[in-house]
């Protein structure tokens, strides 16, 4: 919560603002959700909640989807031999609603966090993850970023904004590495002028890597020594890519289920087949 309000995410609400009374005011209930992998608590806001039979999404527009079709960038990623993937830090929170409307995304919040102060009235100064609207918002700002300023950057750089992101994930193949080094630093430009910054960079490629600065790259590239550690294992899009490889690779957990009937019985579909040495015991 700290953190959203030092980077101007949230405000506390005016005294003179917190009785208004024209019917443009919620109250967004959140909770927080601890990531094990990730190993991060973040603020989640419910923006489904219902009050009255009404919810916030209920009233809101979804908007066009302007999202990039998940086959097609994952395709396009495998095109070309060098490849560079990215991630816009905290993309909806970048892209501000207006301000007559953040009256309605108010909550409740101690302030410093102190519990034993009386709670005061917030409100979000920008679109929220979980509400109808966010995604298209946020996907329209970012290509209108792109079109805007076309003049000024290479076709390569605004093509690949436009067709090479998934939402916040930025995934393209380039021929060659030196083509790619002036792609990202072009790619990272562009974003910044639409005030979106994009961080978290990997490539298969070592010599693109060290051309990036060390606070930029993904936390698992962060640290290696890029003349011996292996390359690690990247999720891209739910999928694992194996950097050292540059291989897609899949995990499969099995679930354990109790030595039971019960047990036994969940381990097959109605209509598999049982196994040969269960069938031979069963007509014996």
């Amino acid at each position: 919560m700290s953190k959203m309000l030092v980077n101007g995410y949230a405000e506390r609400v005016p005294t003179e603002q917190s009785t208004r009374c024209d019917g443009r005011v919620w109250y967004i209930p959140h909770h927080g959700v601890y990531h094990p992998k990730k190993k991060k608590l973040r603020v989640v806001f419910d923006c489904g909640v219902t009050f009255q039979g009404t919810s916030l999404n209920s009233q809101l527009l979804q908007g066009p989807d302007l999202t990039n079709l998940l086959v097609g960038v994952l395709t396009r990623f495998r095109k070309e031999p060098v490849v560079l993937i990215g991630d816009i830090e905290a993309m909806y929170h970048q892209v501000r609603v207006p301000a007559e409307d953040s009256d309605l995304l108010r909550f409740l919040w101690w302030p410093d966090g102190d519990c034993s102060r009386e709670l005061v009235e917030y409100r979000m100064t920008v679109h929220l993850f979980g509400a109808t609207s966010s995604p298209s918002c946020a996907c329209f700002a970012l290509r209108k970023c792109a079109e805007d300023n076309q003049r000024f950057f290479s076709s390569n750089a605004v093509n690949t904004v436009l067709h090479h992101f998934y939402v916040d994930d930025c995934l393209v193949s380039i021929g060659s590495e030196e083509e790619a080094v002036f792609l990202r630093r072009e790619l990272s430009a562009l974003c910044a002028e639409g005030g979106f910054k994009l961080t978290k960079w990997v490539s298969n490629r070592r010599t693109v890597l060290a051309t990036i600065p060390q606070d930029e790259r993904a936390k698992e590239v962060k640290d290696l020594d890029l003349n011996s550690d292996a390359l690690p294992i990247e999720y891209v899009l739910g999928v694992q890519w194996c950097v050292q490889s540059d291989s897609f690779k899949f995990k499969i957990t099995l679930k354990t289920h109790p030595l039971t009937r019960r047990g036994i019985l969940r381990s097959l579909g109605w209509d598999e087949p049982l196994p040969s040495s269960v069938t031979k015991e069963w007509t014996a």
